[in-house]
């Protein structure tokens, strides 16, 4: 089945220019001298927020450099298709407002001041699903004078890409062993099962054991799990296995390190956080891939921190609101630089494809090559503790090469919604498919 069309607009290279300033006033500051921020829209979405680097008035002849490969990301939407639908009858725009001062208030004062404000009409959206489509990149002049004395300079760059991901939808509960649909538009077709369980620490660690090149540290919670003091309030050996349709086992999530109440408290903290290995088959064995971390913020915090990391390589860390949910996302985005992604179809359903050359050996098991490349790699929604939760997943085409790679990308997803259980306060009881 053909991947859902997005489409990501990417705002960067954000500079300001004040004018020069010929005769210094000691009764004001000079803008210069303070920081800048700017406030960034986009038409029926939230708003993103951006520091905004100066030029100070001594370099005045210093600009971005568009043929310098270093080009900066300020701010990213991403768009599904029918976003861009919706946004096409609305002449969709971006604003920005830039300011200076730092963002809040201080003392119970806002001590921001507007400088200018910049609109960029978006037109022709739907034309991005297929080619890069530049809609500025240059410099504005914001401020000042209506006849344009005093204005400061404000460099700008918006684009907007194509970026098609394969789109995975859980038809239940993960811990209620559910189907996974790939859905394109409105035709949905099966691809995955999974399989929810509950597997001893022995069992795991003989397993993982027996495996070469895993690092060493994603072992100890294993390795020492019979010396560490058990506890009555801890949540343990829940397994997730997911199998495409002909039966074999092609991605699985296993809690290696149980989620623990802290001393005299009856939440998972920081300090000794949950952990998942996110596992991948090879040669009739499993294979780590990738570990997950999770637990509840400290005080009265109504957030669930988690950590996703690769091999030893951080690919997501931030935090998920307890009680409404949100999104788990991995995005290496880190400039404009533009990324290939190609427009292939994968047939998940077949089987055909399901072990790629060379795959299960070193760095190209583990994606490493291909998830440093810049762009959107994947995004699952979590619903709040206690909440009906059916993930949605979307994982970016130029991360999916064989069904394994799009399985480890399920189980990842619901390794996180289990999660958001897991770290659920111990006074609150779990159903009964989460209790052994």
């Amino acid at each position: 089945m053909d991947p859902c069309p997005f489409v990501r607009i990417l705002i960067g290279d954000l500079t300001l220019k004040f004018p020069s300033v010929s005769k210094p006033s000691f009764s004001t500051v000079h803008p210069s001298s303070s920081p800048c921020f700017c406030k960034i829209k986009l038409t029926n979405f939230p708003f993103q927020f951006s520091a905004v680097p100066l030029i100070l008035p001594s370099a005045a002849g210093a600009q971005p450099d568009p043929n310098s490969g270093a080009h900066s990301l300020n701010a990213c939407f991403n768009l599904s298709k029918p976003q861009i639908e919706g946004l096409a009858s609305k002449k969709p725009s971006l604003s920005i407002s830039i300011y200076t001062g730092r963002r809040g208030a201080t003392c119970g004062l806002n001590s921001a001041k507007l400088l200018g404000r910049v609109t960029v009409p978006l037109a022709e959206l739907a034309a991005a699903e297929t080619r890069p489509v530049v809609y500025q990149n240059g410099w504005i002049g914001i401020g000042g004078k209506k006849n344009g004395s005093g204005q400061s300079q404000f460099f700008l760059s918006v684009r907007a890409e194509p970026d098609p991901r394969f789109v995975f939808k859980f038809d239940g509960e993960p811990e209620c062993s559910p189907q996974v649909f790939q859905v394109q538009g409105n035709v949905k077709q099966p691809v995955f099962t999974c399989k929810f369980g509950f597997r001893n620490a022995s069992d795991m660690q003989s397993r993982s054991m027996s495996e070469q090149g895993t690092p060493r540290n994603w072992l100890v919670p294993f390795m020492g799990s019979n010396q560490k003091e058990q506890s009555a309030k801890e949540r343990k050996g829940w397994s997730l296995t997911i199998h495409d349709l002909s039966g074999s086992p092609v991605a699985a999530a296993s809690m290696v390190t149980p989620f623990v109440a802290s001393p005299g408290s009856q939440r998972v903290s920081r300090s000794n956080p949950g952990a998942w290995l996110i596992l991948r088959p090879e040669d009739g064995t499993w294979k780590p891939w990738g570990r997950l971390e999770a637990w509840l913020e400290r005080g009265g915090s109504d957030t669930v921190g988690y950590k996703f990391e690769l091999l030893s390589t951080i690919l997501a860390n931030s935090t998920v609101s307890a009680s409404n949910g949100g999104k788990f996302t991995i995005d290496l985005t880190s400039s404009l630089t533009p990324v290939n992604s190609p427009h292939s179809s994968f047939d998940f359903g077949s089987g055909s494809g399901s072990s790629r050359p060379g795959s299960g050996s070193g760095s190209d098991f583990g994606l490493i090559p291909q998830l440093l490349q810049r762009g959107f790699v994947m995004s699952s929604t979590v619903e709040g503790i206690g909440k009906c939760s059916k993930p949605e997943v979307e994982v970016g085409v130029q991360h999916v090469t064989c069904t394994e790679d799009a399985a480890a990308y399920v189980a990842l997803a619901a390794a996180m919604d289990l999660s958001m259980d897991a770290c659920r306060p111990f006074s609150q009881k779990l159903r009964k498919e989460l209790r052994q």
